[in-house]
């Protein structure tokens, strides 16, 4: 029968079944095998309907997709263009540091390749950068953002691990600037192979850009600055931040109208978080079957029998989530796979905090890993360029982020140093 029953699961996954589906079959088939009542996965589903945490998603994704729908992307770059523009492979610069701006607040990389990949890629070209160059660099730049607040995957990895999201926020801040560094640094060596134009620098058009971006500048520092002053949690910062940004945008800027585009935008967000949100129910009763089977210490038990070595244990954890980001979009990823490895990662002394950023970095960079990275095919689609084409293109910013993963997973103090610094304990 089991095998019958995986068969048919097989069959079904090929024949392209949702996500949630396949996960929820498997949930209620083996609680069934085992003679438990179904009902223990509708009781896990309700169990994270009543987490506060959860409240924090919708609103950080409306937050994004109201950004998105401005032009925000604009007065970004911008600001980006009068910081960085002097710089030999500025614009690229620009290009990495708008991108990660948007990823962080939109949580979905390919939200940010599609709403920015058409600005920023005809000005690349434009400027003499390389069409390889540039398709690379918008692929890779789509997920950059990840791993900065108020990153939906650094809430959801919160949720499913039982560790702070405030933590959390704090520990990806320093990997994601170190991961924008190195990027940085190999555009700027193209900028100056390819001697693209540079744009004089000038406080007058910073005073400029920043006057024009005066009222959404703040954002990060309301978040952070709110949460760790302890003046809201990492949900009241998101229900506060969705209310400033509608204001600003609707009554200050005046770029989205309130009564017809905000209803708009509110059902496109919440489509994004609604596939989440199902995938997540279902996830979680599947991971309450393996928890009651003892499936992660069964797998421990096996592992120690081969692998005595914290190093060692890492460096095929970082190969088996490469394989899982390239396969599965990061919400599944983090909802499937965080259960199982938790446990292990601990009981090998792996830092819980520290195991979500290399667990979220190596899913950042699976996105655009090939074959069947999903980055990849999104930019294929936004560039209309051969997905064949965008691999070869891929491939240095990829070997540059695994570099940055090898520094993120080997040196914990690069995720916990403000952690400790600012006790958030």
């Amino acid at each position: 029968m089991m095998i019958l029953f995986g068969i048919v699961i097989l069959l079904c996954a090929l024949l392209g079944t949702p996500l949630f589906v396949i996960i929820g079959a498997l949930a209620l088939f083996f609680f069934y095998s085992v003679g438990i009542d179904t009902s223990a996965v509708v009781v896990e589903m309700y169990r994270m309907a009543s987490s506060p945490t959860l409240l924090a998603i919708p609103l950080f994704t409306f937050t994004g997709f109201v950004l998105a729908k401005s032009n925000t992307s604009k007065r970004l770059i911008n600001l980006s263009g009068a910081l960085f523009g002097w710089l030999p492979g500025g614009l690229a610069v620009v290009a990495l540091v708008t991108c990660a701006f948007f990823t962080a607040f939109t949580g979905a990389s390919g939200v940010t390749i599609i709403a920015l990949g058409g600005l920023l890629y005809p000005m690349l070209v434009s400027e003499k950068y390389p069409k390889k160059f540039s398709l690379g660099l918008m692929t890779a730049s789509g997920s950059l953002g990840l791993l900065f607040p108020p990153s939906l995957p650094l809430i959801l990895y919160g949720m499913v691990s039982q560790t702070s999201v405030d933590q959390l926020f704090l520990a990806g801040i320093i990997p994601g600037i170190i991961l924008i560094l190195i990027l940085s640094g190999y555009s700027i060596r193209w900028g100056f192979a390819a001697q693209v134009k540079k744009t004089p620098f000038s406080f007058k058009e910073i005073s400029k850009a920043l006057k024009e971006m005066a009222w959404e500048i703040p954002l990060p520092m309301i978040i952070l600055g709110g949460i760790y002053g302890g003046i809201f949690t990492a949900t009241e910062a998101a229900a506060v931040t969705a209310v400033y940004v509608v204001v600003i945008e609707c009554f200050i800027y005046r770029e989205i109208r309130f009564a017809r585009d905000v209803p708009r935008i509110m059902k496109e967000s919440m489509v994004l978080v609604g596939g989440i949100l199902i995938i997540l129910g279902a996830a979680l009763g599947l991971t309450s079957y393996l928890i009651d089977q003892q499936v992660p210490m069964k797998i421990l038990a096996l592992m120690k029998t081969y692998i005595s070595s914290k190093y060692t244990f890492l460096i095929l954890l970082n190969i088996l989530l490469l394989i899982v980001g390239c396969m599965m979009d990061i919400f599944s990823a983090i909802m499937v796979v965080v259960p199982l490895i938790t446990p292990i990662a601990t009981s090998f002394g792996v830092d819980p905090i520290h195991l979500g950023i290399i667990f979220l970095t190596n899913l950042e960079i699976g996105y655009s890993t090939p074959p069947v990275g999903l980055n990849l095919f999104i930019a294929s689609s936004r560039f209309k360029e051969p997905v064949v084409k965008l691999y070869g293109a891929a491939l240095p910013f990829l070997g540059l982020r695994l570099i940055a993963l090898i520094l993120i997973t080997y040196v914990p103090f690069i995720s916990l140093w403000l952690v400790e610094l600012l006790q958030v304990r």
